[in-house]
């Protein structure tokens, strides 16, 4: 099933991503109807990267960022050793995404900003319209 869903994602444009999920979900449905319906209702969020340019596809894919961030927590944790309690533990986890947050922000950027310009070219569209502002997250 794994092997089925990964070509999903291996093909060179959006309109062939989307006929490619149209197969495997018609091909899992014989099978996995339950998957496949579970496929089907997230079909939207799984597919979103489809609307972003085609040379961010594969930063969008990568979990590499994410993996990086937390072996350098844990390399830091494992200096401390011991905490003497949770504040200190949030503390020093704190100022490591505080670092990666400035890295990130000055020098070090897995898309550059000229694929993030042509990325807001081409708005996400939601799968609802009718958004209530209220309940909007707001930084």
């Amino acid at each position: 099933m794994a092997t089925l869903l990964r070509t999903v994602f291996e093909q060179p444009d959006a309109d062939a991503v989307q006929a490619q999920m149209r197969q495997v979900l018609d091909a899992l449905e014989v099978e996995f109807p339950k998957a496949a319906a579970h496929l089907d209702a997230a079909q939207h969020d799984l597919l979103a990267f489809t609307a972003l340019p085609r040379e961010a596809w594969r930063q969008i894919w990568s979990n590499d960022p994410q993996e990086r961030l937390n072996k350098e927590i844990r390399r830091r944790t494992d200096v401390v050793g011991v905490f003497p309690d949770r504040t200190a533990l949030i503390r020093l986890v704190g100022a490591v995404l505080a670092e990666q947050n400035d890295e990130w922000t000055e020098a070090r950027r897995s898309m550059g900003c000229d694929l993030l310009a042509r990325a807001r070219r081409h708005p996400i569209e939601s799968a609802t319209t009718d958004t209530d502002p209220s309940t909007e997250l707001t930084a």
